[in-house]
């Protein structure tokens, strides 16, 4: 957060541009850069049941240096 980076979880078929979008709509900042990855979920295994945990998306948005913070992460370090 001291470099104006946030991580979220997003949809699957989200896009950067729609992830930027909803970025500034929600928070009301200016997003500089998003950048996602994506993870494959660990297969579990419980005794003899196989199991598999979700696969995820991430995006890190990176925000403009004049914008301001995102008051929903204040004091989470």
């Amino acid at each position: 957060m001291a470099e104006k980076k946030y991580t979220f979880i997003v949809h699957m078929t989200a896009n950067k541009s729609q992830i930027k979008r909803a970025v500034e709509e929600v928070f009301g900042v200016k997003v500089l850069d998003v950048k996602t990855i994506r993870t494959v979920g660990k297969t579990k295994r419980v005794g003899v049941h196989v199991g598999k945990r979700a696969d995820q998306k991430k995006a890190i948005v990176t925000l403009t240096a004049d914008s301001k913070n995102i008051e929903f992460f204040e004091g989470m370090q």
